[in-house]
């Protein structure tokens, strides 16, 4: 059970003026870290706002959170922000690269001001190689086309090694092809990383590369299925 999330009696509210808009209710669902789950749902779902809690972003108003055996509902400040870098790694639809630092130099920034005694930058430069992207290490996110911008930002959230790997719309603004690598790239990484993959994406393509999909109206969990290790991505 330590390599799992689970999600138990979640709500989420959000105040605008003196209306209440409920953005999930009663949410229970658990992500075990050997799955590719993909969540779905139109705009204004919810879907979103589930992800940002399974990232420690935001917190549920009511209901308990637990990643890898820790109620993350009792972590705040340094613990909080110290276990989201220890165990999360977030891939987001548009990248948030540093415009003034180079691919190596934001592929390093999860460390900046951190103590630390790990050689990062090996770590970032064999993350840059090993997604073909070696020769880019001393660009700027503007010299880069979307797709090495995307790579980027996927080196980055893996610079850590993190638990899971959380993505928000990863392909939202990629083109067919470039999306295509995307799919191939989670592959890769679900198989010789051994992250969890959870990713909200509009998506059908991506989302049917998953082994589970969990599709969300309303706020609510609609329904879950599963796929067939020949169909899913992994």
């Amino acid at each position: 059970m330590t390599n799992a999330i689970l999600m138990t009696d979640i709500n989420k509210s959000y105040m605008g003026g003196n209306v209440e808009t409920r953005a999930l209710l009663d949410i229970n669902l658990e992500f075990q870290q050997d799955e590719f789950t993909a969540i779905v749902g139109s705009s204004g779902s919810g879907k979103s706002t589930l992800l940002s809690l399974l990232g420690t972003l935001d917190k549920p108003t009511s209901g308990r959170i637990e990643i890898s055996g820790v109620d993350v509902s009792r972590l705040k400040g340094n613990r909080l922000a110290d276990f989201r870098f220890e165990t999360i790694g977030f891939v987001f639809q548009h990248f948030h690269l540093l415009p003034t630092l180079t691919c190596i130099e934001n592929v390093m920034s999860p460390f900046y001001g951190r103590r630390t005694i790990v050689n990062y930058r090996e770590k970032a430069e064999a993350l840059l190689s090993h997604l073909g992207l070696v020769d880019k290490a001393n660009s700027l996110p503007s010299q880069l086309s979307g797709g090495e911008q995307q790579r980027v930002a996927i080196a980055r959230a893996l610079v850590n090694e993190p638990k899971w790997l959380l993505a928000d719309e990863p392909t939202g603004n990629l083109d067919s092809r470039n999306a295509e690598v995307f799919y191939e790239l989670l592959y890769q990484l679900k198989k010789e990383l051994g992250c969890g993959i959870i990713v909200v994406t509009h998506d059908q393509q991506l989302a049917e590369k998953a082994t589970r999909i969990i599709e969300i109206k309303d706020g609510r969990v609609l329904q879950e299925r599963a796929h067939s290790a020949s169909e899913a991505l992994c």
